[in-house]
């Protein structure tokens, strides 16, 4: 968990974007997003989804995977 919430919080600084707009751009509460980028939880497929989406990137990237950890 720890992985998703360094990669949430690294993409959307490097955006520059506020928690506030993230949670607004995917239709979240900002407290339900603050605490993705906390570690205190991991968010639903459709926030999973709609966060890869708003950030466009994939949603392995998101979850600190990558291809050759499929392999």
């Amino acid at each position: 968990m720890k992985n998703f919430s360094e990669n949430l919080k690294k993409i959307r600084k490097s955006k520059n974007l506020t928690q506030r707009q993230v949670a607004v751009g995917i239709d979240v509460g900002e407290r339900l997003y603050q605490r993705y980028e906390q570690g205190q939880g991991l968010p639903s497929f459709e926030n999973l989804w709609a966060l890869a989406d708003f950030f466009d990137v994939s949603m392995d990237y998101l979850m600190g995977r990558d291809w050759k950890s499929t392999l």
